[in-house]
């Protein structure tokens, strides 16, 4: 859909290159949401870890920067601007 709107962006293999925890609390910052409000609850690493949806945030922040399939996707930076690509025509607000 970017490519289709010209729109420039460098695209990121997030299971390639994972977000650090430092990276992942900035872009949270961003959003102006808990890591709570982006972990996936359905992803396999999420049964795995034994997760509840009761853990702290530094827990959460590690765990997706360890399992980084836990985090919500995509994600669009701009600037200091951050949006969850769900739905992915929502990454055009940027």
């Amino acid at each position: 859909m970017l490519d289709a709107k010209k729109v420039k962006y460098r695209y990121r293999e997030y299971t390639e290159e994972p977000l650090s925890k430092a990276e992942i609390t900035n872009v949270l910052a961003l959003l102006g949401l808990s890591a709570a409000d982006l972990v996936r609850k359905n992803d396999a690493a999420y049964k795995d870890n034994g997760l509840t949806g009761k853990e702290s945030e530094a827990k959460l922040i590690s765990l997706m920067a360890k399992h980084p399939t836990l985090l919500q996707r995509p994600i669009g930076i701009k600037g200091k601007k951050a949006v969850v690509g769900r739905p992915v025509e929502a990454l055009l607000k940027l």
